[in-house]
């Protein structure tokens, strides 16, 4: 009896790791307009993924206090496809809310966002 449940509680296990989106995980930024980059912890919320700034580091790679450490990055993201991505994406060395378009390829996200028509690249980030 005990066997079948460990099968059971493995096969589980394993069905909830197999339904994880691929955007999932940590994300190191691409360097901003200040040289700043930040790792991003992607995580499914209510219907939808979020990303939650969890450390910030400076133009030369050493950790950095930030009052953005805690803050949604990117919210109400839905796959569309293809590995293309559409949400929200809040740039904090701009302090602005873009309408995001992420493209994901392996373990390098594309980023870019638009708000009322003017677009920017948000660069590549790496999956750590």
């Amino acid at each position: 009896m005990k066997r079948w449940i460990l099968a059971a509680l493995t096969v589980i296990a394993s069905a909830g790791l197999a339904l994880a989106d691929p955007l999932e995980g940590t994300w190191r930024t691409a360097a901003d307009d200040n040289g700043n980059s930040g790792l991003i912890e992607v995580v499914p919320c209510d219907d939808a993924l979020c990303g939650t700034l969890t450390t910030a580091f400076d133009s030369s790679g050493e950790e950095m206090q930030s009052p953005n450490v805690g803050r949604l990055i990117i919210w109400d993201t839905q796959p569309r496809g293809g590995g293309e991505y559409r949400g929200r994406l809040y740039s904090p060395d701009r302090d602005r809310t873009y309408n995001s378009r992420l493209m994901l390829s392996g373990d390098s996200l594309t980023v870019s966002g638009c708000v009322l028509g003017i677009c920017r690249q948000g660069g590549i980030w790496t999956r750590q």
